[in-house]
């Protein structure tokens, strides 16, 4: 029941933003959702795997961001600028976001193994949670590889040199976490560090 299911992750999302995921209920959980315990059972398992789907859900709405950004309309340069925006405010926005970019997790948040558990969930979804979760350097990686594929074609560079710059961007972003930028923000910075059209072969 997929509609249940987001209900459970919004609820458990909203209480993880007012207390400690230790102090988070399962069945608050269950009740801010509208729904009964044994559902929230049914759906996730336990609360590690309620914890192991939020933080899923969460990469994943992190990866569409960056396709978004990909997707407007603009040159190599300033999409790549967007991702790099997207990447600082989603991090700034989203404490289970900013975990994961960069590996710091505070007693607060969940903090799931990132290595598949086993698994016995006859939801899809929840299979899929179980699964491998990624880690700082695996988002970096996915992001990457998908600014690559979207701005890679005909007459650009090569692959490397593009993943480089790809890299570069999302890697510039998460120093931006840690360490505000000064004016123009991290727009200016990528504008920058990178060519007119990084894609252009010399």
């Amino acid at each position: 029941m997929p509609a249940a299911r987001e209900s459970l992750l919004d609820a458990a999302y909203t209480a993880l933003a007012r207390r400690p995921w230790p102090a988070v209920r399962m069945v608050d959980v269950a009740a801010v959702a509208g729904v009964s315990r044994q559902t929230l059972y049914n759906e996730f398992g336990s609360k590690e795997g309620l914890a192991r789907a939020l933080v899923r859900r969460e990469a994943d709405a992190y990866l569409a961001g960056v396709d978004r950004a990909l997707a407007i309309p603009a040159d190599p340069r300033e999409r790549l600028a967007a991702v790099a925006e997207w990447t600082v405010s989603a991090a700034r926005g989203n404490a289970l976001i900013k975990a994961m970019l960069t590996g710091c997790w505070s007693e607060r948040l969940p903090s799931p193994t990132l290595t598949a558990v086993p698994s016995s969930s006859a939801v899809p979804a929840q299979r899929r949670a179980d699964g491998p979760l990624p880690s700082p350097a695996d988002l970096v990686a996915l992001a990457r590889d998908r600014a690559v594929a979207v701005l890679s074609g005909p007459g650009k560079t090569d692959a490397a040199e593009l993943a480089r710059s790809c890299e570069l961007v999302v890697r510039l972003a998460l120093s931006c976490v840690s360490a505000p930028p000064g004016e123009g923000g991290v727009t200016a910075l990528v504008r920058t560090v990178l060519p007119r059209h990084p894609t252009r072969s010399g």
